[in-house]
């Protein structure tokens, strides 16, 4: 199936649905704006989907005390379904009507998927909470929404995982949204949308595919340029200490070199043929 047909499909089923998700964002947009539906593909195409997902070796690890996954944006390298599935979710029709369900007007999808395309969490996987770097790699745009589709089928609430809003801070109580088999989670990112990843308790893969869409305009009147920033856990005093200092750093830099000193590699990097 192409990428045309199953946008097709992820359109329509949004839009059956168009009034019960603007409820669900509008109810949370004051915190965290999310909404999320289930069974946005079919089930044959969301399984086909997990069966070529690729193993963690034809993956980028990441580990450290901000977080412990793996990640790939080169689609290329990976099977053509996949490919086919995150920039279904960038089609035009797609990104208006979740403009509409999330009341932004100024919406754009990613076509370079800076820091998004695919991620895999394994048994003892994890990603501290964490606010998502405010702009797009060239500092022209705010990152909006992050759109999470996952894929794994038989994913249980006791396998962790799962994502983690903290609506009132990460010394606070969180909120946890399954990554269920074929679910979409819609999720704001402004200054306030702190969110996690809970820790893989099994022997098995949760695998997601993400985007992010991009505004001319901040969410927030309030929202201000910001790096990537991390926190430990409302236990971790001394992680806190650490990933503050760290963070601090960073918008050092970008204040001094406002593209950074080195470009994100991850990033979609497409041949010319």
């Amino acid at each position: 199936m192409d990428k045309q047909a199953i946008s097709k499909i992820i359109y329509n089923h949004i839009f059956t649905n168009k009034q019960s998700l603007k409820e669900q964002f509008s109810k949370s947009e004051k915190a965290i704006g999310y909404f999320f539906l289930d069974t946005v593909l079919p089930e044959a195409l969301a399984l086909e989907c997990a069966k070529v997902f690729p193993n963690p070796e034809e993956m980028k690890m990441l580990k450290s005390i901000k977080e412990y996954k793996y990640v790939s944006a080169q689609m290329d390298k990976h099977h053509e379904l996949l490919e086919a599935v995150i920039y279904a979710f960038q089609n035009k029709k797609i990104v208006e009507l979740i403009g509409e369900i999330c009341n932004i007007s100024s919406l754009y999808p990613d076509d370079s998927l800076y820091a998004g395309g695919l991620s895999l969490m394994a048994k003892d996987n994890f990603l501290n909470p964490h606010l998502d770097n405010s702009h797009d790699a060239e500092r022209e745009r705010w990152r909006v929404l992050n759109l999470l589709y996952y894929v794994t089928p038989h994913w249980q609430k006791e396998n962790g995982g799962h994502l983690e809003l903290w609506p009132n801070g990460p010394k606070k109580e969180s909120v946890i949204i399954e990554s269920k088999f074929n679910r979409l989670i819609v999720m704001a990112t402004h200054s306030k949308s702190w969110h996690s990843v809970n820790k893989v308790t099994i022997e098995g893969s949760r695998c997601c595919i993400s985007n992010y869409y991009f505004s001319d305009n901040a969410l927030r009147e309030t929202d201000k340029f910001h790096v990537t920033k991390f926190r430990g856990r409302p236990n971790q005093t001394f992680t806190n200490l650490l990933l503050d200092c760290d963070a601090s750093l960073r918008m050092l830099v970008r204040k001094l070199f406002k593209k950074g000193v080195r470009k994100n590699p991850h990033v979609y990097k497409k041949t010319n043929n």
